[in-house]
């Protein structure tokens, strides 16, 4: 049986490039809509940063994560942007770019 991390980090591997979801979306995903929280903290302790894409997570309102959880200042605006995702003032048009499975 997976673990509630593992059922995260699923989703969160699905999410393709150029698209962003939120906290609550892969939570609601990844089998109980309540669980956002642990989304950011199963997150923020990503034991394969190269393999799940946190930085194709944003909150309901489309901003960025902090610096600290991208290994410094805008690093999540950097990757998202080479994904062809625009990031305006530390936020992304989840009408324009919100990944819808």
């Amino acid at each position: 049986m997976k673990s509630t991390f593992d059922l995260i980090y699923d989703v969160v591997k699905s999410i393709p490039k150029g698209r962003v979801a939120t906290y609550g979306q892969i939570a609601a995903l990844a089998g109980n809509p309540r669980w956002s929280r642990v989304v950011g903290y199963a997150l923020h302790v990503n034991p394969e940063p190269g393999v799940i894409p946190c930085h194709r997570v944003v909150d309901r309102n489309g901003r960025l994560s902090p610096a600290f959880a991208f290994g410094g200042a805008n690093m999540q605006a950097v990757l998202l942007e080479k994904e062809g995702v625009e990031v305006s003032d530390g936020c992304v048009d989840l009408s324009k770019y919100r990944w819808e499975p």
